[in-house]
């Protein structure tokens, strides 16, 4: 496929671990709720109606782009379009969320999944938004494909939407541990062509969500967990070279850093995000040499005054430092936040990172 040459290559050499002359920066969930165009844009199409038309994705993936100095942006999808691909429903209900009305609930039930699953055919829609989007950013910036960690999918296949507790998820892993296993499987298959067809598409990179680490203790999250992250990172770049497709930056981030971040860092990924409860310092001595950092700006420090921000933003980069890091939020944006203060925030990244680059060079 023909698309622009990349003007602003940044995000990409800090995750391969290149110099680069600031910190690059974006947003978990930049394109969304906290931006009043994104709001009306929903006053007229649905959630998954936007999710599942290429060119209503592409606009909204591109929305945080006319606002803010980004160097990456992320295509305009949820994690949920996978357990949709095996036959699921989803509902996005206002003030409720995600909902399956149909969990799975006994290891039966598996039978109703589809598959083998025609991964092209089921989210072709996600594969035409990311080719799409490639050409209308013009090479502005790359563009981040995703998916969500099968632990974290299961999760919400199982429990029927969000859950603060994920009991009955875990409740699965020690009643069914063989057909748990094998919900994973099914799910990890799905993954793994996904994200490689988001690669064929033109995504620059991926992210892998597993935001539900943190309800595993360390053997469990080992088991269940951990041995599919590694797995789908391991399988995708084979399928990407025996494809002879270009390969790229995988970042795998996993919520509840201080209790996964030991072994999520030796997984195998280019970029290991965190969240805010771990300091950034901690971060980087816990990670090999070789491993970018990727976040961890409390969302919710996006309401302080912009120059508790800044301040912020400059121990967070000078934590981390300015190599082999790319500055996020520890999680997603929340609605509530005012996109001035995140124009505060990308800025200051910029700056602080500047500044502290050119300080290094004449020390």
């Amino acid at each position: 496929m023909d698309f622009a040459p990349l003007q602003n290559d940044v995000f990409l050499r800090a995750a391969r671990g290149e110099p680069t002359e600031y910190v690059p920066v974006w947003i978990m969930r930049q394109a969304g709720r906290y931006l009043p165009e994104f709001r009306e844009f929903r006053l007229k199409h649905s959630f998954f109606e936007i999710c599942r038309t290429p060119a209503l994705a592409c606009e909204v993936t591109l929305q945080p782009l006319a606002r803010f100095p980004l160097d990456a942006a992320i295509i305009f999808s949820d994690i949920l379009v996978v357990p949709q691909a095996l036959g699921m429903e989803v509902e996005m209900r206002p003030g409720v969320g995600p909902v399956l009305p149909e969990p799975i609930k006994t290891p039966e039930d598996l039978a109703r999944l589809k598959t083998p699953c025609n991964v092209k055919k089921e989210l072709g829609y996600v594969f035409d938004a990311i080719t799409l989007t490639r050409k209308e950013l013009k090479g502005k910036v790359p563009l981040i494909g995703f998916a969500g960690a099968p632990w974290t999918l299961m999760c919400y296949m199982v429990e029927g939407g969000g859950s603060k507790t994920m009991s009955t998820a875990k409740g699965w892993l020690y009643r069914w541990p063989k057909d748990s296993h094998r919900l994973l499987s099914i799910i990890a298959d799905v993954v793994v062509e996904y994200l490689v067809e988001q690669i064929s598409a033109g995504a620059q990179a991926v992210q892998l969500f597993e935001s539900n680490a943190e309800h595993l203790g360390p053997s469990t999250f080992a088991e269940f967990g951990l041995q599919y992250i590694v797995d789908i990172g391991r399988r995708v770049r084979t399928e990407v070279h025996r494809r002879n497709l270009t390969a790229v930056p995988m970042i795998i981030f996993a919520k509840g850093t201080p209790a996964t971040i030991d072994a999520i860092s030796t997984a195998g990924y280019e970029v290991v995000g965190v969240d805010w409860t771990i300091d950034p310092s901690q971060a980087r001595s816990k990670v090999p040499e070789g491993v970018t950092l990727q976040g961890n700006l409390d969302p919710c420090a996006l309401k302080a005054p912009k120059e508790h921000i800044e301040k912020m933003v400059g121990d967070m980069v000078s934590g981390f430092g300015t190599q082999r890091y790319i500055a996020n939020l520890g999680h997603g944006i929340y609605p509530e936040i005012d996109p001035e203060s995140v124009s505060v925030f990308v800025n200051a990244v910029h700056s602080v990172s500047k500044r502290l680059n050119a300080e290094d060079k004449s020390g």
